[in-house]
């Protein structure tokens, strides 16, 4: 009887330190086993929305800031996986939802891997892309006057988080590498698409069309990494 209780005590006791390590069984079998049909997508960005919405399948529901009517969180991390994470969190506990947000930029090495995480910020208050592309080349230019006569090499950084109201979440990301074309090109994608050619390409993602760019692209790589929830 001793010798029963004394192990029955030893089992109780792994048990209770094996929860404060790695949580709730049940927790990590939702995560991993469970299916998302439904969920917070969080972004004000159409073009965004629209690429994630295309990465997803059919079967799972979407809903965006618009259907809550909240405003974008503060963006004051310092990479974009602090900021892909505090969106999903914040976004997460406003709606009880299980979040996906995603924080993505250019890199273009001769700018110091500018604009980086401020590459929406470049394009002002309204994020016009149009003023961001233009102060790239101004940039450029302010560096180099002949600054096309030299491969400007460059990449899409994209962070994805998934965060799961019961404060579970997983951090992913990718990148494609490529070059910064001298000229704006295309009417495709968004953002800075239309000057960026991926490596091994003589298009820019702008001159691509949906599916060619998809094989490649940054998003569709980190996205890849969290599938198996979807």
């Amino acid at each position: 009887l001793n010798f029963f209780h004394f192990f029955r005590t030893r089992v109780l006791v792994f048990f209770f330190f094996h929860t404060l390590l790695y949580g709730k069984k049940n927790d990590n079998f939702q995560m991993k086993k469970e299916k998302i049909l439904n969920l917070f997508v969080g972004s004000n960005n159409q073009g965004k929305i629209k690429e994630i919405r295309d990465l997803l399948p059919k079967k799972v529901q979407i809903l965006t800031p618009k259907n809550f009517n909240l405003k974008s969180p503060n963006e004051n991390g310092k990479t974009f996986e602090e900021n892909s994470f505090l969106k999903a969190k914040f976004y997460s506990k406003k709606t009880k939802m299980i979040c996906l947000a995603d924080d993505s930029g250019l890199e273009i090495d001769s700018l110091n891997r500018l604009p980086g995480i401020y590459s929406a910020r470049w394009g002002g208050k309204k994020s016009n892309f149009n003023l961001a592309i233009k102060r790239v080349y101004e940039e450029l230019k302010k560096n180099d006057v002949n600054w096309y006569k030299i491969k400007q090499t460059a990449r899409f950084v994209c962070a994805l988080t998934v965060y799961w109201p019961n404060n579970k979440f997983i951090n992913v990301s990718g990148k494609v590498e490529g070059t910064i074309s001298r000229f704006k090109k295309g009417n495709n994608g968004f953002g800075y698409d239309p000057i960026f050619i991926p490596l091994n390409k003589k298009l820019t993602f702008g001159q691509m069309n949906p599916k060619e760019k998809y094989k490649i692209d940054h998003r569709a790589k980190a996205f890849k990494k969290i599938k198996k929830f979807f």
